[in-house]
């Protein structure tokens, strides 16, 4: 049937009930629908392998020292590892990770160099080949405020980042922020909060949510009923890209960072696997099911066929 919705194979979920998360939000409307607790999580709850050197490699010896030696470590390189990707909502451009020529934007530096770079209100992002990315609020002072295995705890940021390398990320997400001192002011008031107290899924949620106050980011904030109004438009190569959508930005996040944590090589094979068994022969009408580049919207009248529609 041309219709028949196919879900992704990876993705393992139960339904909870979703409760009205506690926060700073002002909007008293109702929050209706469930909440998808995913089975594979991010750093906060699954272990993390050891912290890398600072260049994000790995270290020389396999736990115990046996065996043959690994590769030496080489140097981390977003362009290699990381997934290039934009975020829809409905027709419009809300986040997108780009590596076009001459963007220095993702650049990575050790923290040491990174603390120059911070100003307080800063969204700030360690990165590392086989890990979640994890993010933090800059707040001053060398510290950063961030959750981190399920409590929203105030560090320096140099022992935040656990030997990764980071980044300032003010521009992945196009929303409007909030002043730097409202954007600290958030991050603050949660110190502390653990557990049940928490109000957001991963590190990434909740310091997007200190920047820009948007409930969406909260878990269980948005209703999940109806068509899927977001996309995640995975870019396969120069001209192709990919499609996936999600009823929740909460969800859309957990499948982006998974996305990061297995690395691009994984996600473009996983995708050839899953999607495009063999390659279309010439003329085959398979091989015009492609989506518009990221940063340009995906035509209204797209046929359901050309998209993989992720249900939450």
């Amino acid at each position: 049937m041309g219709n028949q919705v196919e879900k992704l194979t990876h993705l393992s979920y139960k339904e909870v009930p979703t409760a009205d998360p506690t926060g700073m939000d002002r909007d008293d409307g109702p929050r209706i629908g469930v909440s998808y607790i995913f089975s594979n999580d991010d750093e906060d709850v699954e272990p993390q392998p050891p912290p890398q050197g600072l260049d994000g490699g790995g270290s020389g010896l396999p736990d115990g020292g046996d065996g043959p030696s690994l590769p030496p470590p080489q140097p981390y390189d977003p362009r290699l590892h990381e997934v290039e990707c934009s975020v829809f909502y409905r027709d419009e451009c809300i986040y997108q990770k780009s590596f076009a020529p001459g963007s220095a934007a993702l650049s990575t530096y050790t923290p040491e160099n990174l603390l120059n770079k911070c100003r307080p209100g800063d969204l700030v992002e360690f990165v590392s080949q086989a890990q979640y990315p994890h993010w933090a609020v800059y707040v001053g002072n060398f510290q950063v405020v961030h959750l981190n295995r399920l409590e929203v705890s105030n560090s320096f940021l140099t022992d935040a980042s656990q030997g990764r390398r980071g980044r300032v990320v003010n521009d992945l997400y196009r929303y409007k922020p909030l002043s730097p001192s409202a954007v600290v002011r958030n991050a603050l008031a949660h110190v502390g909060a653990k557990e049940r107290e928490l109000s957001w899924r991963n590190s990434e949620s909740f310091a997007a949510w200190c920047r820009y106050g948007k409930r969406e980011f909260k878990i269980g904030g948005e209703l999940r009923i109806g068509k899927q109004p977001y996309r995640l438009q995975i870019q396969l190569s120069a001209q192709r890209s990919h499609t996936l959508e999600f009823q929740s930005l909460e969800d859309l996040i957990m499948e982006k960072r998974r996305n990061d944590q297995i690395g691009r090589a994984a996600v473009l094979q996983e995708l050839a696997t899953h999607l495009h068994p063999a390659e279309p022969d010439e003329g085959d009408s398979d091989a015009a099911r492609t989506t518009p580049p990221p940063g340009r919207p995906q035509a209204p009248g797209l046929e359901a066929e050309d998209r993989e529609t992720v249900v939450h």
